[in-house]
């Protein structure tokens, strides 16, 4: 804790970090953006934040939870300014997206809860499978906004079964051949693993047609439930996570 004085409590870019859950490399990128600026500095230079700028990041986030880019961001930070009818208006818009998702779980365990009840005495897939597709499912709701699962079963509709069926099978065998490439200590800069790499980048688009925020949400996704989600696939999730970290390592490569 860095403490109080008489203007109140001050916060290091790293605690600022660890308590909202944004890392110290967003906040630098938000300084310089102009985004959020440190309130004050130390005699030494190093940042340290205000209440107020504790506001204004909680705004920030809120905003882009509700879909917008940054500088969508910024122009209504810059329009509303730091008042409490701005502050009002923020939360209740929250408030209302909430109350929507929640509204759209609470209707998808309603469906789910049918479907269990007319699959009773019926042969299905083993229990285990069902239940990773309903987790994966629920997953899917927490990471994607409402306008992102409609563009993304968009486009799905766009590329047609045989075109989503024929992804499938070859990032399947990507898969495969990075593992192989993984467990070799392949270089990264080797030119078979750079076209592995972008092909299967290729087969990413063709899902989230370019959308970052929608390939980011994926990455959030997976990072954070990998384990669930990988209980449908031939592979572990720990091999996973460890060819991510191979697939990202050759694209910093270049």
């Amino acid at each position: 804790m860095i403490g109080k004085d008489r203007a109140g409590r001050r916060w290091s870019i790293g605690e600022l970090a660890e308590a909202s859950g944004v890392t110290v490399r967003t906040l630098r990128h938000y300084d310089e953006i102009g985004l959020l600026r440190a309130g004050e500095r130390t005699a030494s230079g190093h940042r340290r934040y205000t209440e107020r700028d504790l506001r204004r990041l909680y705004r920030v986030r809120a905003l882009r939870a509700l879909g917008l880019s940054l500088d969508e961001v910024a122009g209504v930070l810059d329009d509303s300014g730091d008042e409490p009818e701005a502050m009002r208006a923020l939360l209740a818009a929250q408030l209302r997206d909430l109350e929507e998702r929640a509204g759209q779980i609470a209707l998808l365990m309603d469906r789910i809860q049918g479907l269990l009840r007319r699959l009773d005495g019926r042969s299905m897939p083993d229990p285990d499978q069902f239940m990773t597709t309903l987790e994966m499912i629920s997953v899917f709701e927490a990471y994607f906004t409402p306008e992102q699962r409609e563009r993304l079963a968009e486009r799905r509709a766009e590329l047609g079964s045989e075109a989503v069926d024929a992804a499938r099978t070859e990032w399947a065998g990507l898969v495969e051949e990075l593992l192989g490439h993984v467990r070799a200590d392949t270089p990264v800069d080797d030119p078979r693993v750079r076209d592995l790499v972008r092909r299967w980048d290729t087969i990413g688009a063709a899902f989230h047609a370019g959308d970052e925020r929608t390939a980011g949400a994926a990455r959030r996704m997976w990072r954070d439930h990998g384990p669930e989600l990988a209980r449908g696939l031939p592979w572990s999730a720990d091999l996973l996570n460890g060819l991510v970290a191979y697939v990202d390592r050759v694209r910093r490569a270049g």
